[in-house]
């Protein structure tokens, strides 16, 4: 089966840019998502090429500054969370798809949305914004405890579950440590209940 991968000049481009809008040590954690979600892409029989790109480009406002995040939600006529403007470094994955849109021409409304929802994830994520969800949250650099090792492994037998249990774990660390919690991420929790999405898939087949 041929494997179809990112355009290599699109990704020269989008290393080129990287290079210049963030440290070494953020680009290599970009590296590894990109890697995680080409192999995630392929476990699960999805497209590679939108995955990687997904990836590549899902920290591309990572180190903007806050005004800098804000001037592009209100350009974008975005409805902003009290917890974005408390803490607006949460836009960067919103703000990230928006320059994957306008520096780099992406059109694609699955490789837009996975870049958008890899932090807060969304209700209506599909499996590539899984992909990328998970693979931000599970990359190698991320360390190497017990709870990693066994979400990584489920992320390959079970993308939807290691999904679900990834937002679990973001939820207690958010909660452990007193930081509010942004309602997308209640509802993405919501959405990914196993029996909630038992639920939908009965329907969807009806």
């Amino acid at each position: 089966m041929t494997i179809d991968f990112m355009a290599r000049p699109l990704r020269r481009e989008v290393l080129q840019w990287l290079d210049q809008a963030v440290p070494a040590k953020r680009l290599q954690h970009i590296l590894r998502v990109e890697a995680m979600a080409i192999a995630l892409a392929q476990q699960h029989n999805l497209a590679v090429d939108r995955a990687q790109q997904a990836g590549l480009m899902h920290d591309l406002a990572k180190c903007f500054t806050p005004s800098q995040l804000l001037a592009v939600a209100e350009a974008e006529g975005w409805t902003l969370d009290p917890a974005e403007t408390d803490c607006p470094h949460l836009l960067h994955a919103s703000v990230g798809a928006v320059v994957a849109r306008d520096t780099f021409g992406v059109t694609n409304p699955q490789v837009l949305n996975a870049i958008a929802h890899h932090t807060l994830g969304s209700p209506d994520m599909d499996a590539l914004g899984c992909v990328v969800y998970v693979a931000d949250s599970l990359e190698p650099g991320r360390g190497d405890t017990p709870q990693l090792q066994h979400l990584r492994q489920l992320s390959y037998r079970d993308l939807w579950g290691a999904t679900y249990e990834t937002c679990v774990a973001s939820l207690q660390h958010l909660l452990e440590n007193r930081r509010p919690v942004h309602p997308r991420t209640i509802l993405t929790h919501n959405s990914l209940l196993p029996s909630h999405r038992h639920r939908k898939a009965v329907s969807s087949a009806a």
